[in-house]
């Protein structure tokens, strides 16, 4: 299921980063969703969604790290 908007996104994304890295989310979420939609081309057992949750964390850890506060910043 794509998410349209950022509040579309679930609250364990929403609650813990920060705007732009939503956007990543959801922009990664969407694009994953779209091109692991066929079981042979996702590894292992992991669905669809579960597929698109980790690109999309990946994309975000790939612009953001967390912090020792336990939020997320640029690692601009």
């Amino acid at each position: 299921m794509p998410y349209k908007h950022r509040s579309d996104l679930p609250d364990s994304v929403s609650n813990v980063l920060p705007p732009h890295a939503q956007d990543i989310y959801k922009e990664a979420f969407n694009s994953a969703w779209d091109e692991y939609k066929d079981k042979d081309d996702r590894r292992g057992d992991d669905s669809r969604e579960e597929t698109a949750h980790k690109v999309a964390w990946s994309a975000v850890k790939h612009s953001y790290k967390k912090g020792d506060d336990d939020k997320w910043h640029s690692k601009k």
